[in-house]
């Protein structure tokens, strides 16, 4: 287990849980040294959030900017008919049912939001 690296999977739509927590959060764990590595997992309402709020958008920058890696949900993106503006994002788009699985089964740190 590496308790330096914090995962973090983000379900809500909801753009001021986006910016108050997610992003406030997840920035700040980077830029203060709170968490050496974080992982931002974009899953469901999120990603249609991501694909259609500029404001979101920038924060999802600024978060690769600090060194933030980003990951979404194929299957959800899919769905949802988002993966090409998700992917124009820099943000990494790939099934994700294993690998949250061995995050969860190697009890790494995960903050569901």
């Amino acid at each position: 287990m590496n308790s330096k690296h914090l995962y973090i999977l983000w379900t809500s739509g909801d753009p001021i849980t986006a910016e108050k927590m997610v992003f406030m959060y997840a920035i700040n764990s980077l830029v203060q040294g709170w968490w050496e590595k974080v992982t931002l997992i974009v899953w469901g309402a999120s990603a249609k959030l991501v694909s259609e709020d500029e404001n979101i958008q920038g924060r999802i920058q600024d978060s690769l900017d600090a060194g933030m890696h980003i990951t979404a949900c194929k299957a959800c993106a899919d769905q949802l008919g988002v993966t090409e503006a998700l992917q124009k994002l820099n943000i990494e788009v790939k099934s994700m049912g294993m690998p949250l699985t061995k995050i969860l089964k190697d009890n790494e740190r995960l903050l569901t939001i």
